[in-house]
């Protein structure tokens, strides 16, 4: 494995090399992902910029990277990410299938230069099927899978789970897995590989245990009638008197007799196992919560089991007693953001460095990769 020649250890992939070729999305959260484990990623921008519309000082998906700007369709431009790529120990693009060969930077291309690269291919629809070439987004892909059709009240349209459940958790989260893997094999073989992530696959598999209870006529194919989603009086969300929320998981025995009993109404406890008292149970429980505010519910169940939690905004969330005293959440160049995880006991993570902004690290990759192509560039 190549050694990338940067300062001190910060993080179990300290060493690795990763060239990203910037796009936007779950491609950008997994080379994120890669430089908090503390790879030496490098992001090749191109000029203009990959369109996201924010302030690239904001874009916190580029932090703890190094940037440099290659326009792929100048002639010389395939050659410089080639370049790279032979120094590196993992590639990662999210064009649309065909268009990284079409731009001469393809896996055989990479590999003709370099036969231990890891190829990470970031797409929603994979690289084969009907719909491969075709665009879509986060909603798009969650929604065929099944996965968009679980979420929200029965009657009412699915819930929009913002794009975490699709382009991050079914996208970039099995892309770093799958490079991880690979760069396992690589190591071991010498052979490196292509690795196929596709949104609509790890969508899916993150279903896996839904599937089986479905298989197991313990879950109903329908929004709302079930354990986990809503469905059941004792997990889900109830408002407050001051327009706040409400987070109950009371699922085992014990902590829904201890959820009941806080609650002031432990007469209902023989519900927990009647779905037929169901109603009857979500009614008291929501007209119970309308009594008090948020934070009084808080109050209420701070030292419990009984698994409540307030629902929190983007900007409580930091404040958070538990989470402030983790450090959940880290302030960086004036930006507060989640700091990176998991956390590991003998090389430990942190932000390092703030957004790499377009083509600011073009001479120190240059010289710390060994590739003077890049200066060539006028970046």
């Amino acid at each position: 494995m190549t050694t990338a020649r940067t300062p001190g250890r910060h993080g179990p992939l300290t060493g690795v090399r990763v060239v990203e070729l910037a796009g936007i999305g779950p491609g950008p959260f997994a080379a994120m992902l890669l430089a908090d484990l503390g790879a030496d990623v490098v992001r090749v921008d191109r000029p203009g910029g990959p369109g996201l519309g924010i302030d690239p000082a904001h874009d916190v998906t580029n932090r703890n990277k190094r940037s440099v700007l290659v326009d792929l369709k100048d002639p010389d431009g395939p050659g410089r990410v080639l370049d790279l790529a032979a120094r590196a120990d993992v590639l990662v693009e999210g064009y649309r299938p065909g268009v990284a060969e079409r731009l001469g930077v393809g896996p055989d291309a990479c590999h003709a230069r370099n036969p231990r690269l890891v190829y990470g291919r970031m797409t929603g629809w994979g690289q084969q099927g009907p719909l491969a070439p075709r665009a879509g987004h986060d909603i798009a892909y969650v929604a065929v899978t099944g996965a968009l059709g679980l979420i929200g009240r029965p009657g009412e349209p699915p819930a929009v789970p913002a794009n975490l459940l699709g382009d991050y958790a079914g996208g970039s989260l099995y892309l770093v897995v799958g490079i991880l893997a690979a760069l396992h094999h690589a190591r071991a073989t010498g052979a490196g590989q292509v690795v196929d992530a596709a949104i609509v696959d790890g969508t899916a598999h993150l279903s896996a245990m839904i599937h089986g209870m479905l298989a197991a006529g313990a879950w109903q194919d329908r929004r709302g009638a079930n354990l986990l989603d809503g469905g059941c009086p004792y997990y889900g969300t109830y408002g407050t008197a001051d327009g706040g929320y409400m987070a109950v998981g009371a699922l085992e025995e014990r902590f829904y007799g201890e959820f009941l009993t806080l609650l002031g109404l432990a007469d209902h406890a023989p519900a927990h196992a009647d779905p037929g008292r169901w109603g009857a149970l979500r009614e008291a429980v929501a007209a119970r919560f309308t009594t008090r505010t948020r934070d009084e519910w808080t109050e209420v169940f701070r030292d419990s089991d009984a698994c409540v939690a307030p629902v929190l905004s983007l900007r409580e969330a930091p404040h958070h007693p538990h989470l402030a005293a983790r450090g959940t959440f880290t302030d960086h160049a004036g930006i507060t953001q989640p700091a990176p995880a998991p956390r590991f006991s003998a090389t430990p993570t942190a932000v390092r460095a703030g957004p790499a902004l377009p083509g600011a690290d073009t001479d120190a990759v240059a010289r710390d990769w060994d590739v003077p192509s890049l200066r060539e560039d006028g970046a």
